[in-house]
């Protein structure tokens, strides 16, 4: 009732129709809650005073408010509590009952369980409201239990307690029997916030009696921590006047009505009565489908999971220092198969011992045992590994490598004239997966401008939850004619000689003369055809003889070689149910 008076109010406030909001999401929960933490339009959240302000505030006159009750009750069923509790009643294990509710459904529940058992045997409960309270005044002078006693009156009661005023004084007569059977009885509170000022001022004062609660209080809540202060003070009074209390923790009234009822022996009658209430068994015998399954998985990530990466390359002593290209301009030089990374005096080498110190000869190289790589902490070592790593790649496949400051690549090789079949043919053989996938040909010239374009990928590797992963972005690359290239704005950035494909840098330098056309090249390739295209190129760089691949494929005891292992399936995600979107409730 409290969260539809806050919604109803928020809605007068901000202008709104009720029909614009959803009370059961979370989302509008905290948007509600949050809008009356700004506005001091009620009492803070928990306060005592808060339902019945948020009543009176939507509902300012007794007969709306009990229109609104009764709108509300014609909509009630009896729960597996209520049945539980109407069998208790019936059995005659439950001798008086206190309710704030105005609903009927406990002495329905009492008179559905009283029908099923003989007249003689029927414990029919006299149900006293305030304007009956004759009624509970005669079943205490006579014990004439059972009693269901209406604290704030019955829904068809013309005086019914739910305004603040008409909280704050209980009604005299309900009060006496309220506060003489707390003299002759336990009592157990199920359910009760303890809002009332009436009610629980009567409950402290049978604390100064000299018979309080004979048999005890039983306070049942969902947790200790959502008690009233109100509450927490009246126990702790009970205690000291030398009262049994206890605080039972139990999230709902019918999980506690399961409880008591594996306790309490009842009738059959009615023991089979009650549980035609209980849930239905959540253990079901269901048919299991057996139609084909979603293919899985649900998201496929262009990227593989790299299993173990070199650990260890030649270090090679300087009597200087120099640069990685110096030294990879010897290398060239030399016609010397290798990769190297200088750092300072020193270079880390993958490569055949005795064409690496040849071919540095002139920087007086010298052999110096191996040096450890760490591609997380090291820079020149993710680089070296990065640069071995598209190399291995590359490795007998029909794919050539591009090294570029700003990311390597791999395109597909194109035809050469002079081929000879068996070549032909095992290139064939290797791409017709991938060209399937393009649905077309891998390589070619662009029409009406003539220049070579390629199929290939950009290549990262990147470091992601403790693993390393091998990123694939496929890519039709073009080469253009340098006499073509638009010419440089940013001469703080002189072109390189190794800068022959057309990538992101024309995007800054002035425009991509075969954008158009690679855009459109693209356009027409939806999910299912990106999937095709990202299976073809993984299968393509994971084949392999062995589970590795390495980048120079060097003899044993020649030298060091960059070895890897690559997972053949790619990457994966599906729904995270751990996600803060899932736990918005909390």
């Amino acid at each position: 009732m409290i969260r539809d008076f806050k919604a109803q109010i928020y809605c007068r406030e901000n202008n709104l129709s009720k029909r614009e909001i959803d009370t059961g999401d979370q989302v509008w929960i905290d948007r509600i809650d949050e809008f009356f933490r700004r506005t001091s339009l009620l009492p803070p959240d928990g306060d005592p005073t808060e339902y019945a302000a948020a009543f009176e505030a939507v509902y300012p006159q007794p007969r709306h408010r009990r229109q609104y009750i009764e709108d509300a009750i014609s909509k009630g069923k009896p729960s597996f509590g209520h049945r539980v509790l109407g069998g208790l009643i019936a059995a005659r294990k439950v001798d008086c009952v206190f309710t704030t509710n105005f609903d009927p459904l406990i002495e329905e529940s009492a008179l559905s369980a009283n029908s099923l058992l003989a007249a003689a045997e029927q414990a029919r409960p006299t149900v006293a409201a305030i304007d009956s309270a004759e009624r509970a005044m005669r079943c205490l002078n006579e014990s004439g239990w059972p009693l269901v006693a209406k604290l704030h009156g019955d829904y068809q009661s013309i005086s019914i307690k739910n305004a603040g005023s008409e909280l704050e004084k209980q009604d005299e007569r309900m009060r006496h029997v309220l506060v003489e059977a707390s003299k002759r009885f336990g009592m157990v509170f199920v359910g009760y916030s303890g809002r009332d000022a009436s009610i629980m001022e009567a409950l402290s004062s049978v604390l100064r009696e000299k018979t309080p609660f004979p048999n005890g209080i039983y306070w049942v809540a969902s947790s200790v921590s959502r008690l009233l202060p109100t509450v927490t003070q009246f126990l702790n009074e009970a205690r000291r006047a030398g009262i049994d209390v206890a605080v039972v923790e139990c999230k709902t009234f019918d999980e506690l009505a399961a409880d008591i009822v594996k306790q309490v022996d009842l009738p059959e009658l009615l023991l089979s009565h009650v549980m035609q209430g209980s849930t239905a068994s959540r253990l079901v015998h269901v048919n299991l489908r057996n139609t084909e399954a979603r293919q899985f998985p649900v998201l496929r990530y262009s990227a593989l999971l790299v299993e173990s990466l070199p650990r260890y390359a030649r270090r090679i002593q300087l009597v200087a220092p120099t640069t990685s290209p110096t030294v990879r301009t010897l290398l060239k030089e030399k016609h010397c198969r290798a990769v190297v990374a200088a750092i300072g005096r020193e270079v880390a080498a993958f490569g055949k011992d005795d064409d690496l110190v040849d071919a540095l000869a002139p920087l007086g190289a010298q052999m110096a045992g191996t040096i450890e790589l760490d591609a997380i902490k090291d820079s020149w070592a993710l680089g070296l590994v990065y640069d071995a790593f598209v190399r291995a790649l590359s490795k007998r496949r029909p794919l050539f490598p591009r090294f570029k400051r700003s990311g390597h690549s791999l395109v597909v090789a194109a035809p050469r004239e002079e081929e000879d079949q068996e070549k032909a043919r095992r290139r064939i053989l290797a791409l017709a997966q991938l060209r399937d996938a393009y649905g077309g040909a891998l390589t070619g010239l662009v029409p009406q401008l003539g220049f070579p374009y390629h199929e290939g990928v950009f290549l990262k590797l990147e470091h992601i939850e403790g693993r390393w992963w091998c990123g694939f972005e496929p890519y039709t690359f073009v080469d253009v004619p340098r006499s073509d290239r638009p010419k440089q704005t940013n001469q703080s950035e002189p072109e390189s000689a190794d800068d022959d494909l057309l990538g992101s840098q024309f995007e800054r330098r002035g425009g991509d003369p075969a954008g158009d056309w690679r855009r459109e090249r693209w356009a027409q390739k939806y999910n299912r055809q990106w999937a095709e295209i990202i299976n073809a190129w993984a299968n393509l760089l994971t084949t392999t003889r062995d589970g590795k691949i390495c980048a120079l494929d060097l003899d044993d005891g020649t030298g060091i070689d960059a070895e890897f292992r690559v997972s053949r399936f790619t990457g994966w995600s599906r729904p995270g149910h751990q996600h803060t979107y899932f736990n918005r409730k909390k």
